[in-house]
């Protein structure tokens, strides 16, 4: 066996324009990896963010050293010396790692005609994903709102961090008086105004709040998060293994992403040390393709929260994975090979 690889970067379409309170974006540009010994192929994607310090061309600049890692292995099933001698080889870009890795579990569990979730031992039950509300006009959040309830979701999770919060969750509630809401506030927060609008949240029966401070005010996490009358959800400031014990009297929930801690080994030991450190789950993503979305997938039948919509926003997709309606994950694209990516 001789393992060949090769990448491309992706263009996608947003069906409208996602805005939290860092920024908007109309397009998301993604990095597809391809590992291949001759008769399966392997796919995964990097979704870099800026925010952690990646783009699409950094991504590329260390995709060759990354792919040389596994040719030289050259064993699709040596999944953790090929995470070690990436790791090795390349200690920042975790979305590049990321994609590589994805690509080899695709590979491995391939060849073993297994869903990546058996190859690992798991059911395939798992909760629904939430859908993301991105910042918007409040009567154009609304809309979006009943677009999605409409479509069969019962979790939202609403991006805040202006000065018309309160004024979005009114309306979004207004919307959809049955859905289980959930707000993300993306770092836009001071503590006490975090306290003071929590509470205000609360009566609004929304069911937490994610990352409402700055990620490098460690203590400012923590003042909320004993103040808080909802749980906390920690995101920015929980991106490897090494943020989970230093988050663990900060929040009640850590968010794992595939794309800030490197790959699915590394996301498998967070989930662990999260259950150690008496933390839920949440399973969340960037906007990504189905190339890494449907590796992603395998994983949430381990954690208690599932935000998994990267792909549900995208106008269009070269790639076909786990197929959400109204947010459950459907068994027969699970049950396929590997993670269940393929090309259309």
């Amino acid at each position: 066996m001789s393992l060949e690889t090769d990448f491309e970067r992706i263009e996608l379409p947003l069906k409208n324009a996602f805005t939290i309170s860092r920024g908007s974006q109309d397009v998301a540009e993604n990095v597809v990896i391809k590992v291949s010994d001759g008769e399966y192929t392997g796919v995964g994607g990097a979704a870099p963010s800026p925010h952690y310090g990646e783009t699409p061309g950094t991504v590329e600049a260390v995709l060759l050293d990354l792919l040389g890692v596994v040719e030289s292995i050259d064993d699709p099933h040596a999944l953790a010396a090929i995470e070690r001698r990436m790791y090795e080889t390349v200690q920042g870009n975790p979305a590049a790692r990321c994609a590589v890795d994805i690509a080899c579990h695709d590979l491995a569990a391939k060849r073993l005609s297994l869903p990546l979730y058996r190859y690992w031992g798991l059911a395939p039950d798992a909760p629904r994903t939430s859908y993301t509300i991105g910042l918007d006009a409040t009567e154009r959040m609304g809309e979006k709102t009943v677009e999605a309830i409409d479509a069969g979701f019962e979790t939202l999770k609403v991006k805040l961090g202006t000065d018309r919060d309160l004024e979005i969750i009114e309306t979004i509630r207004e919307a959809a008086p049955d859905a289980t809401v959930r707000v993300d506030a993306n770092e836009a927060w001071r503590p006490n105004e975090a306290v003071r609008r929590i509470r205000e949240l609360d009566a609004l029966g929304v069911e937490f709040v994610e990352q409402p401070v700055p990620a490098d005010e460690p203590e400012s996490l923590r003042f909320v998060h004993e103040r808080s009358v909802l749980p906390i959800a920690a995101d920015e400031s929980c991106v490897t293994l090494a943020d989970i014990p230093r988050v663990a009297d900060r929040a009640a929930i850590a968010n794992i992403k595939l794309m800030k801690c490197g790959g699915l080994r590394e996301a498998k030991r967070m989930i662990a040390a999260a259950r150690a450190h008496g933390l839920d789950v949440m399973l969340g993503c960037m906007i990504e393709s189905n190339a890494s979305i449907a590796a992603a997938c395998h994983l949430a039948p381990l954690v208690e929260y599932v935000d998994l919509d990267g792909s549900l926003l995208l106008a269009e997709d070269p790639y076909e994975g786990i197929s959400m309606p109204g947010g459950d994950p459907e068994v027969g694209d699970l049950d396929r090979p590997g993670t269940g990516v393929r090309h259309t």
